[in-house]
């Protein structure tokens, strides 16, 4: 078995189940418990997944498993490629995450919001010599805990385990007086006449206060998010410098954003 399609199977595992012990992974995959540590600890080095006593699990942040969604009288749901539970913009949302960190010059310093896509860049700044990076992303900070050559910020406040992130008034104020080269943000939404906007009232906020602290704004958003609404704005239309998507993305909408002036990169 090659090494992406047994990493696939060990994180499908681990997303429908919750926790998976080295034994457990090993006999799933017909594999020897070596092979599986081995994985394991690139994979949470990534920031794919957990490291518990005696196995795996999750992310922080992440979503609870499938077992725990259903009800027990259902059937088990599909088990499909990676991210077509967990993620199912899993590619497109890895595309961007790399088209976005190209973007970011080695020895300045920049803000990362909270998100999947935010952590995906973290991962790909790893490879960077030398960078500081202001985040409220608990995620964030776990992929980029091993980079010793990153200077991580991680601004206080109140967590919310919903987002893996800390928000609230101390976050909003500690970021006051920070400035950075780029902001990285995501949502739940991209139009033309709102902008970015989530539908978090607790996160909203703290983006905004991440937003003023950029000189340059990137909005990250899938295919999937393009034209869609939601209920909290977070940067409005005339505050994004720079929207990343995807392939996918309906060519009208991104022709809209073009029209108001945003450079809007397709990865």
């Amino acid at each position: 078995m090659l090494i992406a399609e047994r990493r696939r199977r060990l994180l499908e595992h681990v997303r429908d189940r919750g926790y998976m012990s080295f034994r457990e992974l090993a006999e799933a995959l017909s594999t020897s418990e070596s092979t599986v540590r081995r994985d394991l600890r690139s994979m949470v080095s990534d920031g794919l997944l957990t490291a518990t006593r005696g196995g795996v699990g999750p992310p922080l942040g992440a979503a609870p498993p499938a077992a725990v969604l259903r009800p027990a009288a259902a059937p088990p749901a599909p088990v499909g490629p990676i991210g077509d539970q967990a993620d199912p913009v899993f590619a497109q949302r890895e595309a961007i995450a790399a088209a976005a960190a190209a973007l970011v010059v080695p020895g300045t310093a920049v803000l990362l919001g909270p998100g999947r896509t935010t952590t995906a860049i973290a991962r790909h700044l790893t490879t960077i010599s030398h960078l500081t990076v202001v985040t409220n992303s608990i995620t964030v900070t776990g992929a980029l805990v091993r980079a010793p050559q990153i200077d991580v910020v991680l601004v206080g406040g109140a967590l919310r385990r919903s987002i893996g992130a800390v928000v609230g008034p101390i976050t909003e104020q500690a970021l006051q007086g920070l400035r950075g080269a780029q902001v990285f943000l995501s949502g739940e939404g991209v139009t033309v006449e709102r902008g970015l906007t989530t539908p978090n009232v607790f996160a909203a906020a703290t983006d905004q206060a991440m937003m003023t602290a950029g000189n340059q704004v990137v909005v990250l958003a899938d295919h999937t998010k393009l034209g869609r609404d939601t209920m909290c704005q977070t940067v409005p239309s005339n505050r994004m410098d720079l929207l990343v998507t995807d392939m996918d993305a309906d060519p009208q909408v991104v022709s809209r954003l073009r029209s108001e002036g945003i450079d809007v990169r397709v990865a």
